[in-house]
């Protein structure tokens, strides 16, 4: 008995210490560890500060266990000896950026940092943030070609210091180390994986401490933290919201009931109609979820409200676009009551303003005033 006992606190002592070890800052020669900046929502990183002004991004993937270690070195420091095999050293300051993430352009633009990025992997045209088409109008920011397809002599000829991946770099491993050959430092930005919708906001902390706009960045995120502490407590209204949209297949593309959208919902004061919904790709991090129409229609075709994702497709112009599509939304609910709504394209590179969306939908749910909205437009019966 005595035995087992010992062999318990012994396996339950070991977890414990591989978790925190986990979750601690690295050591790291001649530099002496201060704190851990404060978080909220974000899961994906840590922010480790340490003396003379070094600091470390800690990015954590919090399902596989994996994660990657950046060295931020001050202006005029040196590169400390002896650091782990696997930690990026990213030199400040960074003024010569490849923007390979389309969804950090709002962040780092929020954090006042524009002015960081030399090179844009989304050509001027499929710019909704008007900043960042300004700067490639100007000339400020250049098309360095997409993620997949970078142009690597101009990056190297004039003087790229890092390039902000998406998760999509994943997928092309080879892009990824012939930047980091050519002597390219590739940060990976993993906010699309944050369940909260301020969660992925909160990454513009990761920008704050890379570009030394943290007062900046820490304000704008309270801003935003405001507009949640706004509705806590206000009284659910029990109405049933659908978000979605049509692909070429004509599928249905909604969201996990565990997504950050269903999130925004119920902070909203409304409930997501798709209560126990899963990716069925087991192996899958998207938590996109694809049905038939008649699986939509057997399953949503009570929503009180419907709204329709245009940020990858064209917004709707009027309940005719929607019928068009498919016959069986002429039965919906929210249709025969005319309670559908449309984001616009703006919305999937606007992530430095989520808690906006939050109030869209609030100000939906309560029938309120449409003008007050930022992202949602109510759906017409015909175009205006």
């Amino acid at each position: 008995m005595i035995l087992v006992i010992l062999l318990l606190m012994f396996t339950l002592g070991g977890c414990g210490e591989k978790e925190a070890e986990k979750n601690t800052a690295p050591e790291i020669e001649g530099l002496k560890y201060l704190s851990t900046e404060d978080k909220d929502y974000a899961r994906g990183f840590d922010i480790y500060d340490y003396s003379d002004g070094y600091q470390v991004i800690h990015i954590q993937d919090n399902e596989s266990g994996q994660y990657r270690d950046y060295l931020l070195i001050p202006e005029g420091g040196r590169e400390p000896k002896n650091l782990p095999q696997d930690m990026v050293v990213l030199k400040k300051p960074l003024d010569d950026i490849y923007l390979a993430a389309s969804a950090s352009m709002a962040l780092i633009s929020a954090a006042g940092g524009l002015d960081s990025i030399a090179f844009s992997a989304t050509d001027r045209k499929d710019w909704y943030i008007d900043e960042a088409a300004e700067a490639m109008e100007k000339g400020d920011i250049i098309y360095a070609g997409k993620y997949s397809q970078p142009d690597y002599e101009m990056l190297l000829e004039k003087g790229c210091d890092l390039a902000v991946e998406s998760t999509m770099i994943l997928h092309t491993p080879a892009v990824q180390e012939k930047l980091e050959e050519i002597g390219i430092p590739v940060f990976i930005d993993q906010s699309s994986y944050e369940s909260h919708p301020l969660g992925r906001s909160e990454w513009i902390k990761v920008y704050g401490a890379m570009l030394d706009r943290e007062e900046e960045t820490n304000a704008f995120f309270e801003e935003q933290k405001k507009v949640i502490s706004d509705l806590e407590g206000i009284e659910n209204t029990g109405k049933t919201v659908a978000f979605f949209y049509l692909n070429s297949q004509d599928q249905a593309i909604v969201r996990a009931s565990d997504d950050y959208i269903p999130k925004m919902i119920e902070i909203a004061g409304g409930k997501y109609i798709f209560e126990n919904l899963e990716n069925p790709n087991e192996e899958s991090r998207s938590a996109v979820v694809k049905l038939s129409m008649e699986e939509f229609y057997e399953q949503a075709s009570d929503a009180d409200y419907l709204i329709y994702n245009a940020s990858i497709e064209s917004p709707l112009k009027s309940m005719e676009d929607l019928t068009d599509k498919s016959e069986l939304f002429s039965k919906f609910k929210a249709v025969k009551n005319g309670n559908v709504w449309t984001t616009d394209k703006y919305l999937y590179q606007a992530t430095d303003i989520m808690g906006q969306l939050i109030n869209d939908m609030h100000i939906m749910l309560i029938d309120g005033n449409a003008k007050d909205m930022t992202f949602l437009m109510k759906v017409p019966e015909k175009a205006e």
